[in-house]
């Protein structure tokens, strides 16, 4: 069992989404079959990590716990921290600082869905790095909307710009942080944006400045979706359920991912497939076990 630990961001007000949003918590919605939480869980889970932090806004909390509980029925042990305001991803390392206890962490976002065939690999990459950090490159034709990446004439990463009116590139950085533990200690360092927030970027800068910031790019073979609006909400269901009726397989399946690691047996498993047998995922799970 590796050491590091994982932590998914899942406060905010979901604003982007609203009026969906004002009654339940935008990493509660669907994305297809699972909610949307499911997604960037599993992305973890497929890194190796069992130790995760969930921290929600304090009035979603109570509807998280219900729908993950203590994590046991994946093998996993959740712990839940509050998340009183928005005050910039950064932000995440400060809550769960004691979470963490030192340990490397690796943080997902809770609105980001990772799909690939290699996506374990090049995450067991970075999580065998004992110091610094690793974050995800991956092409975007939208560019303006997120933390860019600079790359200088040599092709090596010159710096990270955050949502640029004239992008430097077309690689975006995504929203999964593997980073050493010393990230808490550096975020709590970080003086808060003109927009009041502590930015992500400006913790990667951090690293980037001493040389310890890994970015690896995602090839044509990945697939990075944020379902921040609606249009890309109504994208990943449609990406999700596409790629699930055409292959036969699951994306974001917690009782697939767990059962294959070793984390819980057939019987484990088979009360999940009784649990969900009125839908085509308890069919899928019930397959599992065939």
């Amino acid at each position: 069992m590796t050491d590091r630990k994982g932590i998914i961001l899942a406060g905010g007000s979901g604003t982007r989404l609203y009026p969906i949003t004002i009654g339940v918590s935008k990493q509660l919605m669907p994305v297809y079959d699972k909610p949307m939480i499911y997604y960037p869980l599993s992305t973890l889970m497929l890194a190796g990590i069992r130790e995760i932090a969930v921290i929600t806004t304090p009035h979603d909390q109570a509807q998280f716990r219900h729908l993950l509980g203590d994590g046991s029925q994946w093998g996993l042990s959740l712990t839940y921290i509050a998340q009183p305001s928005p005050d910039g991803l950064a932000q995440a390392y400060l809550l769960a600082e004691e979470f963490l206890d030192g340990a490397p962490s690796a943080m997902v976002l809770g609105d980001n869905i990772f799909f690939g065939h290699g996506l374990s690999q090049i995450m067991a990459t970075a999580m065998a790095r004992p110091a610094g950090g690793t974050v995800f490159g991956y092409h975007v034709a939208d560019p303006e909307r997120y933390g860019v990446v600079a790359f200088d004439d040599a092709g090596k990463v010159r710096e990270i710009v955050e949502k640029p009116s004239k992008p430097p590139s077309s690689y975006a950085v995504t929203g999964l942080y593997f980073l050493d533990g010393e990230a808490p200690a550096r975020a709590r360092d970080l003086a808060p944006s003109a927009r009041g927030e502590i930015e992500i970027v400006s913790l990667l800068e951090t690293y980037l400045a001493e040389g310890s910031l890994d970015i690896q790019l995602m090839g044509r073979g990945y697939a990075w979706l944020d379902t921040g609006t609606h249009g890309s909400l109504l994208d990943a269901g449609n990406f999700v359920r596409t790629m699930s009726l055409r292959q036969g397989m699951q994306i974001g399946c917690p009782e697939e991912i767990a059962y294959a690691a070793g984390w819980i047996d057939a019987d484990r498993l088979r009360d999940h497939a009784r649990t969900f047998a009125k839908t085509d995922y308890g069919k899928y799970l019930a397959d599992l076990l065939a």
